[in-house]
């Protein structure tokens, strides 16, 4: 047995077969409990070690061999499979009581367990082949009805498509870099379509258009998983290319591009948000905005920096899921999500309300929420570099906080002269309350996750020291 197999092909077997099963509650069960049983399985089981149950030994080898091509997940990577598929168990639990459609959670396995595959095989190559294949696959669990696609979902698969030309000519690039170290003129083209390719794949400003247009067209649910395992993966599928070119990684550029890119994209959507009258779309600039922290993080030179980066990931993933399954509760099936269509919902839906806005403002970062530890080490650190990534950095979140106000004021406020009730069901009631103590908890004690945030580090031989 393999570590691929375990966590790559038979996640992908399941997907296919939980597709085709009719009872709802089996898939239910089954989509929760496979990638807990995953997770688990890759938090005790050790690789490349015999290990004993009863009278036999196992052991699990982390690579497989495919038509001459490599897949491995090394015992570094344990911590990230981890983090992975329990956000994926956590993103089923949400969409189930939210009451998104059940098969739909085939698409979750199928993706994640593509993009699984696009960090472990190499040559690095085939990676940009299968991220193509997860974003194929992801269109049916973007457009389940078989409407007519939107402008947000055409521009998803045109921009996301696009990238993968300039990955792939840059890792041809690259490899005449490596047997060519000299070649200046090699390695500048290499760095300039490695940077064009990441740049559509990641929606780095001006070419995230697409993601408040298909968060307006897309059922939250749906759409919490594509702002969450694409650009994740996306993110640690870059950091690969810098730990394995030290040419690029110690580029007298790279850093400022990095943070250029982050100041750009975080004002860009902190400025939006403010502005913005669409809940749909404010969770979508909020992730541009992660997205422009992550950069910021990665530009940060030395362990800390990818500390930082690893930092925001588990808040921003407990954030995002928690805020979808609030969101599409709130808005049902008939709602737009307008500003002038949700007023006075505080009062129909409590617990939610409540969810939305903690959530909302975690990603600003205000104190005692779950993302406020993270972004205030992220600030301190931007404001040793320099006091006007501090400021602009400032001003994104200044952005996000208004939008946030003002989707309280707009919930809370009725004209009518009703009280206070709950349309939510008991379930919805009870995972809404658990999310608000959790939102809580990670704000006021961030040292608990921090035992699997200190592995995910080890993924990287040179960027982590």
């Amino acid at each position: 047995m393999s570590a691929p197999i375990i966590w790559i092909f038979i996640p992908v077997i399941l997907g296919i077969i939980l597709w085709f099963l009719p009872d709802s509650r089996i898939v239910v069960l089954l989509g929760i409990g496979i990638p807990l049983v995953l997770s688990l399985i890759a938090w005790f089981l050790p690789l490349d070690s015999p290990f004993v149950v009863g009278n036999l030994s196992f052991k699990i080898s982390s690579n497989l061999t495919i038509l001459g091509r490599h897949l491995i997940l090394s015992s570094n990577d344990q911590p990230l499979l981890i983090f992975i598929y329990s956000s994926l168990c956590l993103w089923y639990l949400c969409s189930v009581v939210a009451g998104s459609p059940y098969k739909l959670i085939s698409y979750g396995l199928l993706i994640t367990s593509l993009l699984i595959s696009a960090i472990a095989v190499e040559p690095f190559l085939y990676a940009a082949l299968i991220i193509e294949t997860a974003i194929l696959i992801s269109i049916p669990l973007l457009n389940p009805r078989k409407k007519t696609p939107g402008r947000g979902l055409i521009r998803y698969l045109v921009f996301q498509t696009i990238a993968m030309p300039f990955i792939l000519f840059s890792g041809w690039l690259l490899a005449g870099v490596s047997s060519s170290p000299g070649e200046l003129s090699l390695s500048g083209q290499a760095a300039i379509f490695l940077g064009l390719g990441f740049i559509f794949l990641l929606a780095i400003f001006p070419f995230n258009t697409w993601i408040p247009l298909l968060s307006e067209e897309t059922n939250p649910s749906q759409m919490s998983l594509i702002l969450w395992i694409f650009p994740t993966i996306g993110l640690l599928f870059g950091l690969y290319f810098l730990d394995t070119y030290s040419w690029i990684r110690d580029s007298n550029y790279l850093l400022i591009v990095l943070r250029l890119s982050g100041i750009i994209t975080m004002v860009s959507g902190g400025v939006w948000a403010a502005f913005q009258k669409n809940l749909k779309r404010l969770i979508a600039y909020a992730i541009i905005m992660e997205m422009g922290s992550s950069l910021l993080a990665i530009s940060i030179k030395g362990s800390i920096g990818i500390d930082l980066f690893f930092g925001l990931l588990l808040p921003r993933t407990i954030t995002i899921f928690f805020w979808a399954m609030a969101l599409t509760i709130i808005l049902g099936t008939n709602s737009n999500g307008q500003f002038a269509s949700i007023k006075g919902f505080g009062r129909k839906y409590p617990f939610a309300s409540i969810v939305l806005v903690l959530s909302h403002f975690s990603f600003v970062g205000l104190p005692l929420l779950a993302g406020f530890p993270i972004h205030m080490a992220l600030w301190v650190q931007l404001g040793k570099l320099s006091i006007y990534y501090a400021f602009w950095y400032l001003i994104a979140n200044i952005g996000l906080l208004t939008g946030g106000i003002r989707v309280l004021a707009v919930l809370v406020t009725s004209s009518e002269k009703e009280g206070f009730l709950s349309l939510e069901n008991w379930s919805q009631r009870i995972f809404l309350s658990i999310g608000i103590l959790i939102l809580i908890l990670l704000g006021i004690l961030p040292q608990w996750i921090t035992p699997l945030l200190s592995r995910l580090p080890s993924m990287f031989n040179h960027l982590a020291k």
